[in-house]
């Protein structure tokens, strides 16, 4: 049997891809609430992602270049995976306050954003970079890929969405841009 490099890549890619929703799943969270989800997108789908990112950088004009720079880097990389996590409080009322508001219920009622939330995606999305890198794949968080995923309206349960592009070749990509 032969593997060429593009179909072992792609192949173990996908597999790291699906691991990283794994450390996104057994990563710490505060008060042990787990409001996190993951989503893995290949080929059309990953495409259409792209788009969006595209759509949303010419809607912003000069201030959204950056939006269709990495359009450009979600078309060449081979997979991406989506880390999302709801916006639900803890439960931890006038212990906490950390949101800026009084106690969970008067954050609820203002629409807020449970800081744990903010801080528990960014646990997780650090674990699966590191597990990414470590598995010597490029990688980089986008936010911009994030905001299009939820104009796409992937991941409903997520409030708060990032990207981590996964790509394999013999230059970074992710970081190496102009």
């Amino acid at each position: 049997m032969r593997i060429e490099s593009k179909d072992a890549e792609f192949d173990a890619l996908l597999a790291l891809a699906k691991s990283l929703c794994v450390a996104a799943r057994t990563a710490p969270k505060a008060c042990g609430v787990d409001n996190t989800d993951t989503l893995i997108l290949t080929e059309e789908e990953k495409a259409e992602l792209a788009a969006m990112q595209r759509t949303i950088g010419e809607e912003l004009g000069d201030r959204g270049k950056f939006f269709l720079r990495d359009a450009d880097n979600v078309d060449a990389a081979q997979v991406i995976v989506l880390f999302g996590i709801a916006k639900k409080t803890r439960g931890l009322n006038n212990l906490c306050g950390l949101c800026g508001f009084e106690n969970c219920s008067t954050s609820e009622q203002a629409g807020a954003t449970c800081l744990y939330a903010g801080l528990d995606l960014g646990i997780a999305l650090g674990s699966a970079a590191l597990r990414a890198a470590n598995e010597c794949a490029d990688n980089r968080i986008f936010f911009t890929a994030g905001m299009a995923a939820r104009k796409l309206g992937l991941l409903k349960g997520s409030d708060i969405i990032m990207g981590l592009p996964l790509y394999s070749g013999g230059k970074n990509i992710l970081f190496d841009r102009s």
